[in-house]
């Protein structure tokens, strides 16, 4: 989970146009309305006049994972890249060796598919926070970003195969790995999520015990680094169960979004209807 820009930026928050059903269920924050023809043309250029562009007309526009906050890549986009991905919601950029526009995705398929955009302080720069369709680098890697300078400089033959992650991503790599690890015979007392991952009443009972833990901190007005450490625990176990699932954190974090816009009731009751 990379770290969010969100807080010193300045979105662009366009409203969402009430047609199709699926619109009028997303957080009209996030969305982008059609600018073709419509009275919002004034404002797209409005805002495009803000930005400051450099003396060719560009500004660095970086894509970043609308639900990890992984930073995907970094490109560059002019006046015209920027109002199309506005109208396309389509992360799309200028290609400084072409030049040209280009839609990330239009030969690969991988779009980028932007919710939000946002300006920096001083309007120099550009993201695009969006959902990708799929690997972002061309070397099929997640993301452009897997080069570890610290590891560069001690190993320079491993620096080049590790993503850029965050500390919930980086916990749940390592279960990952631990996962792949305990599908064969090891020699050595196994590590507590190998035995985590082998034992699901453990794990079951576990979850259960800190969870109630957490409780307590709030019940007994413990210390909040209590709370604190009591919801790492929680966490942790209940990514090893993800993991058990084959459940991923970005599956858990899409479908948070997903009801940002819905109140608790109307949640629960889409839930009996399912059932």
């Amino acid at each position: 989970m990379a770290a969010l820009y969100s807080y010193s930026l300045k979105s662009l928050k366009l409203p969402l146009p009430t047609a199709g059903r699926n619109q009028t269920k997303t957080n009209s924050r996030i969305v982008f309305a059609n600018t073709s023809g419509s009275h919002l043309e004034p404002k797209v250029a409005t805002l495009l006049d803000s930005v400051k562009w450099d003396d060719k007309g560009l500004a660095v526009a970086i894509a970043q994972n609308v639900n990890t906050g992984a930073i995907l890549m970094q490109g560059f986009a002019n006046r015209e890249a920027l109002s199309t991905t506005i109208s396309s919601r389509k992360a799309t950029f200028y290609s400084r060796s072409r030049s040209s526009l280009w839609t990330k995705g239009e030969t690969s398929n991988n779009f980028i598919n932007v919710h939000d955009i946002f300006l920096d302080c001083d309007r120099d720069s550009i993201i695009y926070l969006g959902k990708p369709d799929g690997p972002t680098c061309h070397t099929g890697a997640e993301t452009c970003y897997y080069s570890s300078v610290s590891d560069l400089l001690q190993d320079s033959k491993n620096g080049g195969d590790k993503l850029a992650l965050t500390t919930l991503y980086s916990l749940e790599s390592t279960i990952s790995q631990r996962k792949a690890e305990s599908a064969t015979p090891q020699n050595g007392k196994p590590s507590w999520t190998k035995r985590l991952l082998l034992d699901d009443n453990l794990l079951c009972s576990k979850i259960r015990e800190e969870a109630d833990e957490l409780c307590r901190s709030l019940e007994e007005n413990e210390e909040k680094s209590r709370t604190a450490s009591e919801m790492a625990d929680v966490l942790y176990h209940a990514m090893v169960l993800l993991a058990r699932r084959d459940v991923m954190t970005e599956e858990v974090l899409e479908i948070l979004r997903q009801r940002f816009s819905q109140s608790g009731v109307e949640e629960k009751q889409s839930r009996n209807r399912k059932s």
